[in-house]
């Protein structure tokens, strides 16, 4: 352990040769200290002060093992007032500016996170943070007794300047007083420096009662936080950014806790190892021991902290209670956009089979157009040329259409109907084929030969090649047609999709039409699956299971099967 200058400044360009010394240093000098159990050190304050002042501080530090933290001064010489005689309104304001540098010189020398756990308590302002005076005099001058002292008039005004609202005075000699206050307390008399070991291990209890004390406080600042949360998560189906916020706020919530929950646990183990003094011999001691009820005091501090335990097992369980709610929500949210994508998907097929439809139906218009064209040149060709200017037909023609009323108007109506109904079976026809299709989607997920692949899909007719470049992965998705039919019963498509930067083979998606099919060729969901698996490993495109490993088992393949009606 060494001394030296000390700063809470980070250097920032500590690689740099330059040196900058800042303003804000405290010169440290280790006096004594064990491994684990205290160190004692001596601290030179040299912060800047305001022109014209000039202030010459040095700080007794006492740190423990069980947190307790002792800041020691005398009193030399305040103004003119040189050891005796000093004002209480000059001693209240050395009080003030010694609590301030007291926070700076610690922040200097403990962890960045032991600051971190006290701004949690104190809610970011650590520095400032809440200590006890214990100030010790050889004398009061005027020298009254403890009743006189609580006077409620000047003279317990004087007083609540360096101790706060004054609680109880006692005379615990015929010499030394000892009054107790709100911020600190006062022990005065010749024989009070008698007792400062007695005083140093109630300070040790009271310090700790405060601390416990502003611990209470944050937890209800964090029930607060959490019931905020709440509301947040209430607010979800109004604010479409409730959610995320309430993801955040449960995260800060979290880590919160845990450094509660930590905190807890060191306070409890300090009060473990703190252990009350015997009780001193001479009469004063005996007087003083009593009015400190340090035992009792113990006692009660145990009692809280095992409230507190409580308290933030409750925290942690409506912590728990708010992250089913989130999920809650979540599972909403999601089953809400599945039942979308469900309707959207209903829509797309409805429209794709209308577009099918359409789409058969423009075939047998343009069937018939191209018939209608055909037709119209050969009328042009021939000019008025009919079958009825034949002799052959003369006849016929002259027999049952020109002596008969109506009757070729009849046969073109039963030709006419005739022609309807036979493109309507034809477009019904068509329209059945088409619904017949299948989409099989099988999740592989195995490691492959990338150059065997290519090879592979060479021989293919490709349709269709899209990628997807990613952070650390390249998907491609290629989509080829089998034209077999002897093979497949019927033009099948089949996508690949792989990640061709760590080789892995992705899915697979087949759309197989099983109603164009011949029926001795039409193959069913697992023919299909094993066909396209069996291609694939017959040319090799899989690589051996050592090769790489994979994300997710290569036994499980999952197949989603649509059919239309």
């Amino acid at each position: 352990v060494q001394g030296g200058y000390i700063s809470s400044r980070v250097d920032e360009r500590s690689s740099e040769t330059t040196v900058e010394m800042s303003a804000d240093l405290t010169s440290v000098d280790i006096l004594d200290y064990t491994l684990t159990h205290h160190i004692n050190f001596e601290a030179e304050i040299r912060f800047p002060e305001d022109p014209g002042i000039v202030q010459v501080e040095t700080f007794g530090i006492s740190l423990n093992a069980e947190g307790t933290c002792f800041y020691g001064m005398q009193i030399e010489a305040v103004m003119d007032k040189i050891k005796d005689k000093i004002s209480l309104d000059h001693l209240s304001r050395i009080l003030v500016d010694v609590q301030q540098d007291s926070s700076k010189i610690v922040d200097a020398v403990v962890s960045q996170r032991q600051r971190d756990l006290l701004n949690l308590i104190y809610a970011g302002d650590a520095e400032n943070r809440n200590k006890i005076n214990l100030i010790i005099a050889n004398e009061m001058n005027p020298h009254l007794t403890a009743e006189e002292y609580m006077d409620k008039g000047e003279f317990e005004n004087e007083l609540k300047q360096i101790i706060g609202d004054t609680k109880a005075a006692y005379d615990i000699s015929d010499k030394d007083t000892l009054i107790f206050g709100a911020h600190g307390l006062l022990v005065c008399g010749p024989h009070a420096r008698k007792h400062e070991p007695l005083l140093c291990a109630y300070m040790q209890f009271i310090t700790l009662d405060i601390f416990l004390q502003n611990y209470f406080s944050r937890m209800w600042m964090l029930k607060e936080d959490m019931e905020t949360t709440d509301e947040v998560i209430d607010s979800t189906s109004s604010n479409p950014n409730a959610l995320n916020i309430a993801r955040d706020r449960m995260l800060a919530l979290s880590k919160e806790i845990i450094s509660l929950e930590e905190i807890l646990d060191y306070v409890m183990e300090a009060l473990q190892i703190m252990e009350v003094p015997l009780e001193p011999q001479e009469q004063s001691g005996r007087s003083l021991y009593e009015r400190l009820e340090i035992m009792s005091m113990k006692s009660q501090l145990i009692r809280r902290s095992d409230d507190m335990k409580k308290i933030v097992e409750g925290s942690k369980k409506f912590l728990t209670v708010l992250q089913r709610k989130i999920s809650i929500v979540s599972d909403s949210r999601l089953l809400q956009l599945n039942e979308k994508l469900d309707q959207s998907a209903k829509s797309l097929n409805t429209m794709n089979m209308t577009n099918q439809e359409t789409a058969n139906s423009i075939q047998v218009f343009r069937i018939i157009f191209a018939g209608m064209i055909s037709f119209d040149v050969l009328d042009r060709l021939t000019g008025e040329w009919t079958v009825i200017d034949t002799t052959w037909m003369v006849g016929f023609v002259d027999t049952l259409i020109k002596s008969n009323t109506l009757v070729w108007f009849f046969i073109s109506m039963i030709i006419w109907v005739l022609t309807a109904a036979s493109l309507e079976k034809i477009t019904h026809v068509m329209n059945w084929r088409s619904r017949g299709v299948s989409f099989l989607k099988i999740q592989v997920n195995r490691p492959m030969r990338h150059d065997k692949l290519l090879l592979f899909l060479e021989a293919k007719s490709k349709t269709t090649e899209l990628r997807d470049f990613k952070r650390k992965k390249n998907v491609v998705k290629v989509t080829y047609e089998e034209e077999d039919l002897q093979e497949w019963g019927a033009t099948t498509t089949i996508s690949l999709e792989y990640d061709e930067q760590n080789n892995y083979l992705l899915a697979v998606s087949i759309e197989y039409n099983r109603r164009r099919a011949k029926k001795d060729h039409v193959l069913d969901a697992k023919q299909l699956k094993d066909k396209v698996m069996h291609d694939l490993d017959y040319q090799c495109v899989f690589g051996e299971e050592t090769d790489v490993k994979p994300p997710i088992a290569m036994e499980q393949h999952t197949i989603v099967k649509k059919e239309g009606k």
